[in-house]
């Protein structure tokens, strides 16, 4: 017998020492790419997820959704999650214990490259790099943080990747896991239908993306900007960069020196864009 999955179909089958349920609302694909979540609230997935184009991909089986819930692996008659900080202080903090068995389950149900990360303010700022990253792998499993935060052990024990949405703080990571699969599942290969518009937008090639306009030609005394009209393709595609690189200028002086870095360009030029 051998340890290398099977497939059957598009379900995947692998040998095991527990019985497995094979015939279930959502049996693993084969191919598919895969987002676990540990989380406190289950009933939160898919949310937002499960409409437009990412529900449709869902349903199509071009990726799939675990939600595990955390309390299922609680300790006591309660199901308790949390303690009490060692050291005092406010809240609670999710019990290693607790966590470290949801993990092991989740990983259980793994199969290839799925990074394990916590989705933390404390983290690694989310981009669109990191997605572009995590969509060429075979999935993901997010941990949601509630309270005060994750044991320590854990994310040293699992060497758990800390990401963040953003410079602030939310009730808990359900948002942020919603967040980061939409950024990620977008960009898998027949998601969206037309690659190409995942190649042109924003951060794709390090700028923010060109002003974009559509009909009417005329609107409340506004025109579309002549050169988009002139079917002149190579003066429309100077003009969508030059707008690129003044947006980016002004609103994201990081993004713009780190993009004249890239291309020996000097972000103090003196030059009109």
């Amino acid at each position: 017998m051998t340890d290398q999955p099977k497939s059957h179909g598009r379900k995947t089958i692998r040998a095991s020492l527990k019985p497995q349920e094979l015939m279930t609302h959502t049996p693993e694909l084969r191919g598919a790419w895969v987002a676990r979540v540990i989380t406190l609230f289950p009933e939160l997935f898919p949310g937002v997820l499960g409409g437009s184009l990412t529900g449709k991909a869902l349903k199509e089986g071009l990726w799939q959704l675990d939600a595990i819930d955390l309390r299922r692996f609680g300790e006591g008659k309660h199901r308790n999650v949390d303690d009490t900080p060692s050291g005092g202080g406010a809240g609670m903090v999710l019990r290693a214990d607790v966590m470290g068995a949801a993990i092991e389950h989740a990983q259980s149900r793994t199969r290839g490259n799925a990074p394990l990360i916590y989705l933390s303010p404390r983290g690694r700022p989310f981009d669109q790099s990191m997605a572009r990253s995590l969509s060429r792998t075979d999935g993901v499993t997010l941990i949601c943080g509630r309270f005060e935060g994750l044991d320590q052990r854990v994310i040293d024990h699992y060497g758990i990747t800390e990401v963040s949405l953003g410079d602030f703080v939310m009730t808990g990571g359900e948002i942020a896991a919603q967040a980061l699969i939409d950024a990620t599942v977008r960009l898998i290969p027949r998601v969206l239908g037309n690659q190409a518009s995942t190649e042109e937008e924003s951060f794709s090639h390090g700028l923010l993306e060109h002003p974009q306009y559509t009909r009417p030609t005329v609107w409340n005394g506004r025109d579309i900007p002549d050169i988009l009209l002139s079917g002149h393709h190579a003066k429309i595609a100077d003009w969508q960069r030059d707008m690129a690189e003044r947006l980016t200028k002004e609103r994201r002086p990081d993004l713009w020196r780190a993009w004249c870095a890239a291309h020996n360009r000097d972000p103090e030029e003196d030059q009109e864009l």
